[in-house]
């Protein structure tokens, strides 16, 4: 048996090969040869063979079982994968890492990365910053976060990882709200609004220049709103949007014909001509066009435009008039006087001058009466202006009433009439010259006539001084004595009493009358025709 188990593990060779080694060799003597041709099996292997076919068995089945496991614990990694709430390394949403985070985890961090990008509205140089979800660009945080979660386990997303060179990239899940955006947009519009700049009219040179107006602008919110959700992904990358506006016209755009109307009002200068009928005096000043015009105020810019006069610049100036201590110009004559002469193209302004109280310190041995006549103020005035007074002393203030307040009406000053007490005369004015020079009588010493200013203020052809039961023809009223009493003092003709005995026809140029001015019947006819209400009467002492 052991010969031929020995012989039929012998190789099969060729007839050449046996012949040249005839000995018979072992086979674990015999060398490999490139080619064998195996022999049949036909019986068991040997002990030896048996002993090195175990361990390769056993290495065979190491390997087996180490791949085994591997692909057990490959599988069981990938179901862990699929079933934990985590994100796998190199995930990044718009650049933003969000691997090796839970899912919630990712969720929040996402939605505050979100909240702290800023995209700045650009428009003309102007800028404002606002947050995306303000624009209604709103991040879907929760669904991004889920998308994170899948990359690694889809075969995609390993697609994308490959394209991507070792990276899971994404862009978030977001979407456009146009209702935010419109409440966005509202809350900056007011930063990108111009106002326009109407036309205005400027004083230059002396002269009204027309500034032309300028469109202004307001934010266009439905036109931005479509904008921004057309444009929303650049938006988002570039960091930048610029709104919609609407231009807005001035009201008032331009203003050149009313600056040429405005400028022919300046074609000639004020000349402003104030009288003072105390003392016939005219002071006459000249306010040229780049002065007063700086006075004016354009009020309705439209056609006809309207105008008016600075009320500051207008008192300024009329206080500033040299008119001499205690003289003024009413206020309200003065801004009704400029802004006629300015309508009318006028070159003067007439206005009267009147005059502040006066206070005077009484001297010794002065009375009501002196002090009065002084003044030009019958007595009776000067007590009811200091009521309560009593006697007078040495070193008393008291209150003198402007001459004005003898005269009440509006003054013709044209004409004047001067009387002359110490003299029993009478002059008639007009215009500066002499028409009339007459004799004439004033009151007696007990009844006197008061000197100082007045003026003619009632005519009556025939009137009657119940006190002396006289007639006086051609009656003009110049004053009262008495402030409180309406009996008056006057011109008047020669008197009769019981209506037959004329009186005092013989004695004009003396002192005869009870406080009135006597004329001869026939002057006093002409002076009363003459004198209108308002002539002034200036009585001389």
């Amino acid at each position: 048996m052991s010969n031929k188990s020995e012989m039929n593990t012998q190789p099969f060779l060729p007839v050449a090969a046996r012949k040249t080694n005839p000995t018979t060799q072992p086979v674990s003597e015999m060398q490999t040869q490139g080619w064998q041709r195996p022999l049949p099996e036909t019986s068991a292997p040997s002990p030896q063979s048996r002993r090195r076919t175990w361990p390769r068995l056993a290495r065979l089945a190491v390997i087996l079982l180490f791949v085994v496991m591997s692909v057990v614990l490959a599988l069981g990694g990938i179901l862990i994968l699929y079933q934990v709430d985590w994100i796998v390394p190199g995930v990044s949403v718009a650049g933003f890492d969000v691997g090796q985070r839970t899912q919630a985890e990712a969720a929040t961090m996402l939605q505050e990365n979100w909240d702290s990008k800023v995209i700045l509205l650009e428009l003309d140089g102007s800028q404002q910053s606002a947050i995306p979800t303000d624009l209604g660009l709103v991040l879907d945080a929760e669904q991004t976060a889920v998308r994170a979660r899948q990359q690694g386990r889809t075969f995609a997303s390993w697609q994308g990882f490959v394209e991507h060179n070792g990276r899971f990239l994404l862009s978030p899940v977001w979407q456009y709200e146009q209702g935010q955006a419109t409440a966005g947009l509202a809350a900056v519009a007011a930063e990108f609004a111009l106002a326009p700049v109407e036309a205005e009219l400027v004083w230059q040179n002396g002269r009204f220049q027309a500034i032309s107006g300028q469109p202004g602008r307001e934010l266009d919110i439905a036109a931005s709103e479509i904008a921004l959700g057309q444009q929303a992904e650049d938006v988002l990358a570039n960091g930048r949007f610029e709104p919609v506006t609407r231009v807005i016209q001035p009201k008032v755009p331009d203003l050149s014909e009313v600056a040429a109307e405005a400028n022919s009002l300046l074609a000639v200068p004020l000349a402003v001509r104030a009288y003072d009928p105390v003392t016939d005096e005219t002071v006459l000043q000249m306010i040229s066009p780049e002065t007063w015009g700086t006075w004016l105020r354009i009020e309705k810019m439209d056609e006809p435009f309207t105008w008016s006069l600075d009320d500051v610049a207008l008192a300024n100036y009329r206080q500033a008039l040299v008119l001499g201590e205690g003289r003024f110009v009413d206020s309200e004559a003065w801004q009704t006087a400029v802004t006629q002469a300015i309508t009318n193209h006028e070159p003067q302004v007439n206005l009267r001058i009147y005059h502040e109280p006066q206070t005077h310190v009484v001297a010794s041995g002065e009375t009501l009466a002196s002090i009065g006549r002084a003044y030009g103020i019958p007595y009776p005035w000067v007590q009811q202006a200091n009521p309560g007074l009593g006697s007078l002393n040495p070193g008393q203030s008291i209150v003198i009433p402007s001459p004005d307040d003898m005269l009440p009406l509006p003054i013709v000053a044209h004409k004047r009439i001067i009387v002359s007490i110490s003299q029993q005369k009478a002059w008639v004015y007009e215009h500066g010259r002499l028409k009339w020079e007459w004799l004439a009588s004033t009151g007696i010493p007990s009844s006197p006539t008061a000197p100082g200013v007045f003026q003619i203020q009632t005519h009556e052809a025939n009137a009657y001084a119940g006190n002396w039961d006289l007639w006086m023809p051609s009656f003009m009223g110049i004053y009262r004595p008495v402030p409180t009493s309406d009996f008056m003092n006057g011109f008047h003709g020669f008197p009769t009493r019981g209506g037959s005995t004329l009186l005092w026809t013989g004695d004009l140029g003396h002192p005869v009358t009870y406080g009135c001015i006597l004329l001869s019947s026939e002057n006093a006819k002409l002076l009363f025709d003459w004198a209108e209400a308002g002539v002034i009467v200036e009585i001389q002492a």
